[in-house]
């Protein structure tokens, strides 16, 4: 046992006081007498009562030295050394990513890690700060410098395992960040070791790694999709089984259609390897394919192994009506390839000629295509209805010697349209020459046609030189010799979308870059919405989705798995939804609609790969050991010590007024002794 203080021991010179108060009381009882005779017997009674007689046993005394001793010895803070941290500022990074939520450690994961920060926090010093972060998804902090024990205690205890993978390079940026403003400052990670780190970390602290979990017996569904069958009408579910252990694993694996059981396989998966499974002859009506894995022979569902999180996945047939799309070229691979991968699109492939027939059948009354398109492509080709006729019979000219067109509805093909790089200028817009090397730049980078697309290091070499007009904004601006003129704008003519791409693909390497499919998609899923183009089937927990909604909606519905209905409002016609951290079958809906369902599935080898990580192999720290240990730290014991004081007070109060407590007890018990048997309770 040490001491803090153990100059508070200079207070044991009160003991002797106290004793000596003893020593010096007069012990008289009050008497009635009935003749003064007695006052003799008085006096004697008071040379007896003198100083410094003989020291009697007495409780109260007992308790009151007791007491001073407690509260002494409370005073000189007495410790003892045990396993903690022992810094004077404290960041424990709390690991509450998807492989958290594994069983091998009872209840879970997280809970023992939970527990053991609960542990660290009780044993630091009264004056240490605490800062507490989570690394789900995104790092978040929950508690930062701190000094309020019952603040941090309940941060710890809202923590909640996610289903997501974790990053904990920006929670350890973080936990940089704050110890650079402080000294003395210990780092704890508490994790199973299935994140991300990073290969170097400078940080001004002593990091401790306290690993979590038992084993790495896992098997994961690490893939399921569903689609057409080649040359039938039916659909065919495909699954890939994965197994982490290190050694073989027999598992049963069902098949359920709309939440009806259709198939069952039993597997024989080898260590570290996988296997796939086909599952045929599916109905073409299918909505939701579900895929789960248990242990052979269970009647009743059953934990087929520690982390059930990836024990079940969710595939999505989007069979409803397809948007319908007319693609108007002489040969574009880049345009074929980028529609061709879109779900839910129904593309039809026309030639300019083709296209001219097809428009003139239509107008005699014996269309070769009676179902409107969605959306047409007109890619380096102008109808013949919307070109302007010469600028001497329209009267009207520009600088350029073209005329001023001005928006005629009636003039456009039925459907959305998407011109790129028109050869000429129409009803709609007006092409006044060209514009060579232009540099792309983003106009507003929130613009939901431009969501993940990356326009550095795309290259143009020519472009046609287009004024913006009154119905468009401006998405992609395009920067030559001082001058801008957009190479991507969009916008509305009545209840018509509309939107021009001004250079040709041939003539740039926007095909070659990854933004090219994603402002594909994204323009596509504007111009042809309610049809779910833009709408992934599947995506990973926490990834927000977006859909565009058709003219007129302004909000729709959304059903979590867990039954929950959330009604969003859409953004300028766009739906954007983020929480999507449960894992199973979202549904959308909205006025005058079909359901459309989207999946998130835990498709992550580094979560369901569950092995706990021995040591953390960072360079630039001071220590990453995974002993489970975190040092030496003082735990002091002046709490106990007041509590037991405080009870000793309690004692000696009741010991002084035992009289009074007992004449009270004895005036009330015939007042209960009088009241009915019913009653006294």
């Amino acid at each position: 046992m040490n001491f803090l203080a153990p100059a508070a021991f200079a207070f044991t010179l009160l003991i002797p006081l106290v004793i000596a108060m003893y020593l010096l009381k007069l012990r008289r009882t009050e008497q009635v007498v009935s003749s003064v005779y007695l006052w003799q017997r008085m006096v004697r009674d008071l040379e007896a009562n003198a100083p410094w007689q003989r020291l009697r046993r007495n409780l109260l005394l007992f308790l009151q030295l007791l007491f001073l001793v407690a509260v002494i010895i409370a005073i000189a803070r007495p410790f003892t050394w045990a396993e903690g941290a022992s810094g004077q500022a404290v960041i424990v990074i709390l690991d509450n990513s998807a492989s958290m939520n594994a069983n091998d450690v009872s209840p879970s994961r997280l809970e023992a890690a939970k527990t053991r920060a609960r542990q660290l926090v009780n044993s630091l010093p009264e004056d240490a700060a605490v800062t507490v972060i989570t690394t789900g998804q995104n790092a978040n902090v929950l508690v930062s410098s701190s000094q309020d024990r019952r603040q941090v205690l309940q941060a710890i205890d809202s923590i909640q395992a996610g289903t997501s993978s974790s990053d904990m390079t920006t929670a350890l940026q973080l936990a940089a960040a704050i110890a650079a403003r402080q000294t003395d400052v210990d780092v704890i990670v508490l994790s199973d070791g299935r994140s991300t780190f990073p290969e170097m970390l400078s940080i001004k602290a002593r990091l401790n790694y306290l690993p979590f979990g038992l084993s790495g017996e896992n098997q994961a569904i690490s893939l399921l999709n569903v689609g057409q069958a080649p040359g039938k009408g039916s659909l065919t579910a495909f699954a890939q089984i994965t197994n982490y252990a290190d050694t073989s694993a027999q598992r049963r694996l069902e098949f359920y259609a709309d939440g009806f059981l259709i198939n069952v396989f039993d597997l024989e998966i080898p260590p570290n390897d996988q296997v796939s499974i086909l599952a045929e002859d599916l109905s073409s009506e299918t909505k939701i394919v579900e895929a789960r894995l248990t242990k052979p022979g269970c009647l009743e569902p059953c934990i087929a192994d520690a982390l059930p999180l990836d024990d079940i996945a969710w595939a999505v047939n989007r069979s409803g009506v397809p948007a319908r799309l007319a693609l108007v070229t002489e040969g574009n691979l880049f345009l074929e390839v980028a529609f061709n991968l879109l779900p839910n699109l129904d593309v039809t492939y026309f030639t300019a000629n083709e296209y001219e027939s097809h428009l003139a059948s239509t107008l005699e009354g014996t269309p070769t295509i009676t179902e409107p398109f969605d959306l047409i492509v007109f890619d380096n080709y102008i109808p013949t209805s919307l070109q302007l006729p010469p600028a001497s019979e329209n009267g009207v000219e520009n600088r350029d010697n073209t005329a001023i067109p001005s928006p005629s509805i009636n003039e456009l093909p039925p459907g959305n349209l998407l011109f790129i790089a028109p050869p000429r200028s129409t009803s709609i817009f007006t092409v006044t020459g060209a514009l060579d090397g232009p540099f792309p730049r983003p106009v507003d980078l929130e613009d939901p046609l431009l969501a993940h697309v990356n326009l550095a290091g795309v290259n143009i070499l020519t472009a046609a030189r287009i004024p913006l007009p009154d119905w468009a904004r401006n998405i992609i601006a395009g920067d030559s010799d001082e001058t801008s003129f957009p190479l991507l704008f969009a916008g509305e003519i009545d209840t018509r979308r509309l939107a021009v791409l001004s250079f040709d693909l041939h003539h740039s390497d926007l095909p070659l870059q990854i933004a090219f499919p994603l402002l594909i998609s994204n323009l596509t899923g504007w111009l042809a919405p309610g049809k779910g183009a833009d709408l992934a089937t599947e995506i990973s927990p926490g990834t927000p989705v977006s859909l565009t909604l058709p003219l007129g909606v302004e909000s729709a519905f959304l059903t979590r798995p867990d039954g929950s209905r959330v009604r969003i409002t859409a953004d300028e016609e766009r739906l954007i939804f983020a929480e999507t951290n449960q894992l199973g079958v979202y549904e959308v809906t909205w006025e005058g609609s079909e359901s459309m369902y989207f999946s998130v599935n835990l498709f992550s080898p580094q979560e369901s790969e569950i092995k706990p990580v021995d040591n953390l192999q960072i360079f630039g720290i001071d220590s990453t050991d995974g002993e489970g240990q975190t040092g030496l730290a003082r735990r002091e014991w002046w709490r106990p010590l007041i509590f037991f004081a405080l009870g000793i007070v309690l004692i000696e109060w009741l010991v002084y007024h035992r009289a009074t407590l007992f004449r009270l007890g004895s005036k009330i018990k015939p007042y209960f002794s009088q009241l009915p048997i019913g009653n006294r309770e």
